[in-house]
Formats: structure tokens, C-alpha cells, sequence
């Protein structure tokens, strides 16, 4: 009796499990049908390669120092990556939820040394691909290098856009602007959070939101 209910508590687990990492792969394979057209065979060869994984909330997928050595994929969850100033202050430069990728590419594909941190403010699933799994899909799967090039254009015309976003944009200006492009963050992360994405002071986000409802 005893080992019989234990047998159907390990069944259950193992289909869930296969359930779940059903879900991940199905979200990458749409997430990368969007670029480029991928066969069912091809696709199915990107399962051998990317590392599935399951962090908890506030658990470390990169600290300051380390090499990264993997390009994430996230299937479920909500992470971010930042930096901490001489005085230990955080400076978020990136939050990630499902259908989002991070990494410190700098770090990937030099294999020096990151500068920033990586850690997971929701429990999250991943799906992960190091440099050696990249180099062996590019040399199988040749759209993939298409995938990775349009993905990297896309990071970098982002990046363009915040550095002039924060460079040239009052404090509402940066607010509105990031409601306005990730509403389903807001929801997700804390304000502090979210003044330390924008660069200003939680108290200034703080003001901003208050100004802006009083004129609704």
C-alpha cells in the first residue's frame, strides 16, 4: 500500500515535470517562429541543447565576477540583471519575464568576467543555452544564426533607445514611457524597483505618480 501510493505520488511528479517542460520548449519554439522558419526535425534538435532549470525567487543565476556562461530563455518567471555602485547602491539595467531572453552578452561571448548580476524575483523557469550548445546548433541548424543576429539587433536598438530615453527625458517622460512599453512589468516588480530601471530616486517616482493621477 505504501509503496503503491509512493509510486503514484513519483508518477504524478514525472508527468508534471514533462508537462511543464512541454510548456517551456512550445513557448521557445513560438518565440523563435516569429523570426525564422525552423523544421519540426530542427526544432526538435534544440531540445538536446538548451538546459532546462528552475530558480526559486531571489535566487542567484549570475553574481558579479563570474563568467556568464549561458544566453536564458524565459519560459515563466520574472528576473532582472543590475550592478551595485561603490556605495552598494542597485542599478537595474534589465527585467525579463516570460518570452524575454537575459544574459551579460558582453561576458558570453568574451568570457570575461560580468560586471552585473542576475537574480530572480519570482520563482522562474529557464530554458538555457551555453556556448558550446550555440556553437553546435549553428553548425546544424543554419537559420539559426539568422535568429541569433535579429535577436542581438533587436537587444542593441533597445539599448540605443533607453540610453537616449535616459538621457534626454524628464522623470515622467521615463515613467509614462515604461508603462506605456511594459505594462505587464509594473505589475510584477516593486516601484523601487522600477525607479532604480528609470534612474531616478523611488521619492521622485514617487511624486511623478502622484502628479500624474491628480491630473486624471
Amino acid at each position: 500500500m505504501f509503496f503503491a501510493k509512493r509510486q503514484r505520488t513519483l508518477i504524478f511528479r514525472v508527468n508534471g515535470y514533462l508537462l511543464s517542460l512541454i510548456a517551456m520548449f512550445d513557448l521557445l519554439f513560438k518565440h523563435i517562429s516569429k523570426r525564422v522558419t525552423l523544421s519540426s526535425s530542427e526544432l526538435e534538435f534544440l531540445t538536446t541543447v538548451f538546459i532546462p532549470k528552475k530558480i526559486r525567487k531571489k535566487q542567484y543565476l549570475l553574481q558579479e565576477g563570474e563568467i556568464c556562461k549561458w544566453m536564458t530563455f524565459v519560459s515563466k518567471g520574472c528576473l532582472r540583471s543590475y550592478t551595485l555602485d561603490a556605495e552598494g547602491k542597485e542599478h537595474i539595467v534589465q527585467f525579463a519575464i516570460e518570452d524575454w531572453w537575459i544574459a551579460d552578452m558582453y561576458s558570453y561571448l568574451t568570457g570575461e568576467p560580468s560586471e552585473y548580476i542576475i537574480d530572480a524575483l519570482e520563482d522562474s523557469e529557464l530554458l538555457m543555452l551555453d556556448i558550446k550548445g550555440k556553437e553546435t546548433v549553428l553548425e546544424n541548424i543554419p537559420a539559426f544564426e539568422k535568429f541569433l543576429r535579429m535577436l542581438l539587433e533587436s537587444n542593441h536598438i533597445a539599448s540605443h533607445r533607453r540610453l537616449h530615453t535616459m538621457m534626454t527625458k524628464t522623470a515622467e517622460e521615463k515613467y509614462l514611457n515604461f508603462i506605456h512599453s511594459y505594462p505587464q512589468i509594473m505589475q510584477r516588480v516593486p516601484q523601487h524597483m522600477v525607479a532604480s530601471y528609470l534612474g531616478i530616486s523611488p521619492e521622485t517616482l514617487s511624486r511623478v505618480r502622484k502628479q500624474i493621477l491628480a491630473t486624471k
